[in-house]
């Protein structure tokens, strides 16, 4: 142990959420933008920073979305969504999908293939998804989508944008 940590003082306080989410802050995690499209055939989509791998078979991930969301609501409708998951260069597309504009999608390089599980950001995502929702699952203000992983793309060989301590960072600072 090192003595920095030696001398940290413990502390426990009730679980608030804003302690909550401070404490989360402090777990750095990988950035996408989830992805699917309308039933008017429109493209929907939002930054993610909730992906979690959760089997190997059969392929299985899941995705963490604000309930009422019009991304969730149109991945619930459809039953496919795509997860983009963002290298290091794709802070500005991180930024805006988490900014709720809704001209988002004119703003960034985007195609989607009929086979797709939602659009494909060309060029700000390393790897893409295409996912068939397997569960749903709510937990007050947000729904956990689990994802069968039908297809995945990859896309460029660049690293991962990453967030935390409410930031975004790139591998290579670490």
């Amino acid at each position: 142990m090192t003595e920095r940590a030696m001398n940290v003082e413990e502390v426990a306080d009730p679980a608030t959420p804003d302690r909550f989410r401070a404490m989360m802050s402090g777990f750095p995690t990988g950035v996408g933008v989830v992805t699917t499209t309308g039933h008017d055939g429109a493209p929907r989509g939002m930054t993610c920073s909730s992906v979690c791998s959760v089997t190997l078979s059969p392929p299985t991930l899941l995705v963490c979305l604000r309930d009422g969301s019009p991304t969730l609501e149109a991945i619930l409708e459809r039953g496919t969504f795509a997860v983009n998951l963002l290298h290091e260069g794709a802070r500005e597309t991180a930024e805006l999908f988490a900014s709720g504009n809704p001209d988002r999608f004119r703003m960034v390089p985007w195609e989607q293939e009929t086979d797709a599980g939602g659009p494909h950001l060309v060029r700000d995502a390393h790897t893409v998804a295409d996912c068939d929702v397997s569960a749903v699952h709510r937990v007050g203000d947000h729904v956990t989508v689990f994802g069968e992983v039908r297809l995945i793309t990859g896309r460029h060989g660049l690293p991962p944008l990453l967030y935390g301590l409410r930031q975004f960072r790139v591998w290579s600072e670490l």
